[in-house]
């Protein structure tokens, strides 16, 4: 399918408590975006902190920005003074920051896990077509802006725009900014410096461990970060988020003005094209093929790994085909649910083996074509010796499965429980250990249904051996409650 003929919608729907965002292509889901009012993200939120630790052994320092946890500034992130600049060497952290200090920091990374935000001094300021390098010295153009040309101009403009209103910092033009006037960029720049001067400001005024700029909320970042060309529809179910966005499209989306409606029925917005139903989805762990095939996700906290596999899938010719196609499929699978579960860091993909090396060229570039509209940076590597393909991808802020999910409090997170007969078994060791210790004349075993049910059929005849060998009478009884590998031996 062309990019001609692509037609890209975004639906928000609003909720007191939350915000959620989906992007659809041809009326299938590519990515959600969620924001909770309780836990909004911190990305390119700017704070004043304070230096707690200083550690010279990992040229990093551990900032107090008022958070639970301190979050972490690396050397290679800190803002140097210009002409001090040494190459790449990055001076001793002891050089650039001391314990007690007071930083003005922009958050890059939100907090993931157990570990703390990360941090940086180098502020950027983002608007529709540009970002502002107060720190900076140079303008960069996005690689998305492909033509020479076109790079060349947008750099020129932009450099003599700097000039002109005698700005000592640099700017990142945005893929948005293709085709973009000398006017709507000279804006741009008005309101990032007036920005940048009020965030000064605030810093000065702030206390130490405080917030000094938000960034937009969630819908009003989906115009500014989001909208191109391509979007044909923007529908939101809020009508104050609706006006917010109109007119904040009427200030800055002037070159590109998508079709912003409010959407009024009674039918819930997201039940639309099934987006509740594609969000469960890619909650669970196997994804099925439309050929017969399925893919396993397993998340962790080094890495994310997904398998191929065949399935049911068997193929008109033969089996190097039956693969190659089943391959072929998973990759443009793989793409579009790692946008969906914003799945970011190292990536391995186990694809089935194929024995052609025109066949794994073909799939790898079906991959990084299927991937060719994802806004987050990504990198592929070639197959390797063990037929893996590694890659990476951007990871900004938490995945789908961190947002809406939790570890499960039975297994604790590790996937699996205790079959019922391996309970049966430790019950009859807690059994014969309570014998030895204590007198009584006869136990109660409290359990879930299936290790009674199993202990009553399959496990009965162990189950009078026990009674036999410890000379107690056992009793029986179900507790509706217990999950299966939770027991009670009541002593009677």
């Amino acid at each position: 399918m062309t990019d001609e003929s692509l037609k890209e919608e975004i639906l928000i729907m609003v909720t007191p408590s939350e915000v959620r965002s989906a992007v659809l292509e041809n009326g299938v889901l590519q990515e959600v975006y969620v924001e909770r009012a309780a836990r909004r993200g911190l990305i390119s939120n700017i704070y004043k902190g304070r230096a707690m630790r200083v550690l010279p052994g990992m040229q990093a320092a551990f900032i107090d920005i008022g958070l639970e946890r301190t979050a972490f500034l690396h050397a290679s992130d800190i803002a140097r003074h210009r002409g001090t600049e040494n190459g790449d060497e990055i001076p001793s952290i002891r050089e650039l920051v001391r314990e007690g200090d007071e930083i003005l920091v922009q958050v890059v990374k939100d907090p993931l896990g157990n570990k703390g935000a990360r941090l940086t001094t180098y502020i950027t300021l983002p608007s529709r077509h540009l970002v502002l390098l107060p720190h900076g010295d140079s303008v960069g153009i996005s690689t998305r802006i492909e033509d020479d040309d076109e790079r060349e101009r947008l750099r020129s403009l932009v450099t003599e725009l700097l000039a002109e209103n005698e700005l000592d910092c640099g700017a990142i033009v945005r893929t948005m900014a293709e085709g973009t006037e000398r006017e709507a960029l000279a804006a741009d720049l008005r309101y990032l410096t007036k920005l940048w001067g009020v965030v000064q400001e605030r810093c000065s005024i702030s206390s130490v461990k405080s917030l000094v700029h938000e960034d937009l909320s969630l819908p009003l970042r989906v115009l500014r970060d989001m909208v191109t060309s391509d979007v044909e529809r923007v529908l939101v179910d809020s009508r104050g988020d609706f006006e917010a966005m109109q007119e904040f499209a009427e200030t800055y989306l002037q070159n590109v003005a998508p079709d912003i409606a409010l959407y009024e029925r009674r039918r819930p917005i997201f039940d639309l094209h099934g987006i509740e139903d594609e969000i469960r989805k890619s909650l669970d762990r196997s994804i099925p093929l439309k050929s017969g095939g399925y893919l396993i996700f397993d998340q962790t906290e080094a890495m994310t790994t997904i398998d191929v596999n065949t399935g049911g899938y068997v193929g008109h010719r033969n089996l190097e085909e039956t693969i190659y196609r089943t391959n072929l499929e998973a990759a443009v699978a793989i793409a579009r649910q790692l946008r969906l579960r914003n799945l970011g860091g190292i990536i391995i993909i186990d694809f089935i083996d194929m024995e052609l090396p025109e066949h794994r060229d073909n799939v790898l570039q079906v991959l990084e074509q299927a991937l060719s509209r994802d806004h987050a940076r990504h990198q592929i590597t070639p197959v390797s010796p063990l037929g893996l393909v590694e890659m990476t991808r951007k990871r900004t802020r938490e995945s789908l499965q961190h947002v809406l999910c939790e570890d499960c409090p039975t297994c604790e997170g590790r996937g699996f429980v205790m079959t019922a007969e391996t309970v049966c078994f430790e019950i009859f060791r807690e059994i014969i250990r309570q014998s030895r210790q204590f007198e009584f004349d006869e136990v109660m075993v409290l359990a879930g249904q299936d290790v009674i049910e199993m202990l009553l059929d399959e496990q009965a005849r162990s189950l009078a051996e026990l009674e036999e060998q410890t000379g107690k009478s056992i009793r029986l009884q179900t507790e509706a409650l217990y999950q299966q590998d939770q027991f009670d031996v009541v002593l009677m």
